[in-house]
């Protein structure tokens, strides 16, 4: 059973699905590739979007009638990719910050596409040290860690987990995403796929895909472990970790 631990399938209030027809059929979508459950996460707080908590349940809730009501498998969750910010501290003080599970142990935690905040490794701590696990969505895609892996080293280190979108594993968002996603993969530093899924062009299902080219470069154990980690992560267990490894950015000397 595949769990998706991140889509933007519920309708107007992001820059996913854009009416509840095409969330229907995103979610068809999602059944036909195997998943089984999705957790809804709506961007909040990055700086274009809010979406507070209780909303996000109410429409989640909704959002749920309108699937058995048309005969489609999928159990949904409410949940949010919140962006790093200043404000982050206090809206877990207020109690608008959805978890990725109902014991409120992991959050998905989202950077900038292009910047890791100076004051992002501070802040991580702070959060961590309310016992809650950060779960940092698509890192292969942010230009800073690109150029940067070490940050993300450090951050797994630390006990944050990290998502890999299962697009980016498997060439959709380009050959150097892919690369990266694999080195991210190789050097233990990621624990999970999801589909990040949109109603746009390329921003679709590839989970089944994901696996099973893990499967082919990593082995059957490791393909597993990923699909035992989303159900850990949903349920709010401990995830399997595996020992991670630094990236060694390749360099190239001149003799001249």
């Amino acid at each position: 059973m595949l769990i998706d631990l991140h889509s933007h399938l519920l309708p107007n209030i992001d820059d996913g699905s854009k009416s509840l027809r095409a969330s229907i059929r995103m979610a068809k979508e999602a059944v036909d590739s195997g998943i089984k459950a999705a957790l809804m996460t709506p961007h909040h707080m990055n700086g274009h979007y809010v979406n507070h908590k209780d909303d996000v349940i109410r429409l989640t809730s909704e959002f749920q009638k309108h699937l058995d009501n048309n005969d489609i498998g999928l159990q949904v969750f409410p949940s949010q990719e919140v962006r790093i910010n200043g404000g982050l501290l206090q809206a877990l003080d207020d109690d608008d910050i959805l978890f990725a599970d109902e014991s409120n142990r992991y959050l998905l935690l989202e950077f900038p596409d292009d910047d890791v905040p100076t004051y992002s490794k501070d802040m991580i701590f702070q959060i961590m040290q309310r016992g809650i696990t950060v779960e940092i969505a698509h890192p292969e895609r942010n230009t800073k860690i690109m150029s940067t892996p070490s940050i993300l080293f450090d951050l797994i280190e630390a006990g944050a987990v990290a998502q890999v979108t299962a697009s980016s594993y498997v060439g959709t968002f380009g050959k150097k995403v892919e690369k990266f996603a694999e080195e991210i993969i190789k050097h233990n530093l990621a624990h999970v796929f999801v589909s990040d899924a949109h109603d746009l062009p390329n921003r679709d299902y590839e989970m089944v895909e994901a696996m099973a080219k893990l499967e082919k470069q990593m082995g059957r154990d490791y393909q597993e472990l990923f699909e035992t980690n989303a159900e850990a992560i949903l349920d709010g267990d401990n995830v399997t970790n595996l020992v991670p490894e630094p990236i060694v950015k390749r360099k190239f000397f001149s003799k001249f």
